[in-house]
């Protein structure tokens, strides 16, 4: 079994003070943004890009935060984490970040849930680390939050024979594993809202939250990348060179 591959260089200054030692936190920013037609690591919300909002939310509680994308793009802002198997989609991500990780315990997060705060995310991990549940999980009108979750190290055996089977839907690994969730009832008694897993995913909701909406011509310039990268990519196939860097 390879190892997965991690950039170590990077400009991301980790000063905050109170942070756990024994988690590992993972930004996933690997998808093709097609909704928000512009990557949406890089949009604005609040005079920052959603990437810093996320670097900064996972910073907040760990020192060992890493991004799981593209190396080209993201290798300045902080460690990279890059897919076992390219174009399987979140689960993918999370397999990678599994692998990559030295902690037992991981913070998976979107890099497009800009509204997550310190306090939530401690909450999430505290549960966790007194929990033997391979995932805890926040669980939103009735749906899985499944990247503003943390997982145990070996959610990524399940997560990998799903994807040598071309399977990559998180939530039907659920009934494999154990799973602590965490109902919307409990997140609103210690003072979380639901609004806080809010995601942005088009122009539109970037624009409702605040954000700068990508330009039409910034929109078609990143249609043609889209397209020319999934002419280079089959979809959710296996890295044969795989490795941390």
């Amino acid at each position: 079994m390879g190892k997965t591959q991690v950039v170590s260089s990077s400009v991301y200054d980790r000063r905050m003070g109170d942070q756990a030692s024994d988690v590992a936190a993972f930004i996933l920013a690997g998808g093709k943004s097609t909704r928000m037609g512009a990557d949406k690591a890089f949009v604005m919300l609040d005079g920052r890009t959603l990437l810093t909002h996320a670097l900064d939310a996972a910073g907040s509680v760990t020192s060992d935060v890493s991004i799981v994308g593209d190396a080209a793009k993201f290798a300045a802002f902080a460690p990279l984490v890059q897919d076992v198997f390219p174009g399987c989609g979140p689960l993918g991500g999370i397999h990678a970040a599994l692998r990559a990780s030295q902690t037992e315990l991981n913070l998976m997060l979107a890099v497009d849930v800009p509204f997550v705060t310190r306090e939530l995310l401690e909450y999430l991990i505290s549960r966790a680390r007194n929990a033997a549940a391979s995932v805890t999980i926040p669980r939103i009108g009735g749906g899985w939050q499944p990247l503003c979750a943390v997982y145990r190290r070996e959610f990524a055996d399940s997560a990998e024979k799903a994807l040598r089977a071309g399977q990559n839907k998180i939530d039907a690994l659920f009934s494999e594993v154990r799973v602590q969730t965490i109902g919307e009832q409990e997140l609103e008694a210690a003072g979380f809202s639901a609004e806080m897993f809010r995601n942005l995913n088009t122009p539109e909701e970037l624009a409702e939250a605040g954000g700068s909406a990508p330009s039409m011509q910034m929109h078609r310039s990143f249609a043609a990348k889209n397209a020319a990268q999934d002419d280079k990519i089959e979809p959710c196939q296996t890295t044969h060179n795989p490795g941390r860097t």
